[in-house]
């Protein structure tokens, strides 16, 4: 099945934070413990979120009418803010494009550099894309836990 790109727009926000939700819970439980798993999946979307994708940084994997994936640039911090793919989906690419996408785009608005707290699944993902671990870190998440997770980063080439 062809998956395509698009632009996420605001209506999908609920779409992308189920989507969210359950590759948290899928993927993430590998490395975090369950309780950890309940309050990091329980929290509301972000404001940030409706802000990024106002900013056009959100891009979305879609198969057929599905959304399968997605990425959100915080294009004020130069971050990868998520990039998240349907666990039922997992190893077809969807993520490595989506990601390739995601530094296109920031290579378009002339940042040099992204950075991003990796979730400790997530590391060896990020690590075949080019980013380079900077150090082991607790991201302090808006629930209030601390999540381990590890500091990345990638140079990017000139557009």
């Amino acid at each position: 099945m062809t998956v395509t790109l698009r632009p996420a727009l605001p209506f999908d926000i609920d779409a992308l934070w189920a989507l969210r939700t359950v590759a948290v819970r899928v993927s993430c439980a590998t490395h975090y413990a369950p309780e950890q798993i309940a309050v990091w999946t329980a929290t509301p979307v972000p404001p940030a979120y409706a802000a990024m994708l106002a900013a056009g940084g959100g891009i979305v994997a879609m198969q057929d009418e599905a959304i399968v994936g997605y990425a959100m640039l915080d294009a004020d911090k130069h971050e990868v803010d998520a990039v998240f793919v349907d666990p039922a989906r997992a190893g077809m690419g969807i993520g490595k494009r989506l990601l390739a996408a995601l530094e296109q785009l920031a290579r378009e608005r002339g940042m040099a550099r992204l950075q991003l707290s990796a979730s400790l699944n997530a590391v060896p993902f990020y690590r075949a894309a080019g980013f380079a671990s900077l150090r082991e870190e607790a991201y302090a998440h808006p629930s209030g836990i601390s999540l381990a997770s590890v500091a990345m980063e990638k140079a990017l080439a000139a557009a």
